[in-house]
């Protein structure tokens, strides 16, 4: 029997091109766009049937895990840009398991890929055992930010 406090999550994001923002995290992290509704093709059929006109049709995007290991991602277009630092943000377990050089090595390598999708290198952190193995913060590309850890 389950608990019935259990919750999924599912983690927002604001954003000025939900499409664009939804297609970098995808990139970034192995997730799919989530699938049209049953019965359509595609989601510019879906979105005729329902009648949304086309300055609205990019109003929301959203993607999933293709095994269902991690939370929704749902990007909702909202009128106002990022104005402060994220009080939550995404750690990218690019190098997990791994010290010292190797580690960091392998955060270069999945920054500079990420770099090429968009995001925006911020800050390395160096490791300072035992507490930190070293990290690196970048900004995807509406500017929000997230560790590569």
């Amino acid at each position: 029997m389950s608990d019935p406090t259990t919750r999924e999550v599912q983690v927002s994001f604001d954003a000025a091109d939900p499409a664009a923002l939804c297609a970098f995290w995808c990139a970034a992290l192995g997730y799919e766009v989530d699938a049209p509704p049953p019965g359509f093709d595609t989601w510019d059929a879906a979105l005729d049937a329902f009648g949304v006109p086309p300055e609205r049709r990019n109003d929301a995007s959203a993607a999933h895990h293709p095994g269902g290991a991690g939370p929704r991602l749902f990007f909702q277009r909202v009128p106002e840009t990022k104005t402060a630092k994220n009080r939550v943000h995404l750690d990218v377990r690019a190098a997990p398991g791994l010290r010292g050089e190797e580690r960091m090595v392998a955060l270069e390598a999945e920054c500079d890929r990420l770099v090429a999708l968009g995001a925006t290198r911020v800050q390395r952190h160096e490791p300072a055992p035992p507490l930190s193995h070293g990290f690196i913060v970048l900004a995807d590309p509406e500017g929000n930010e997230l560790c590569l850890d």
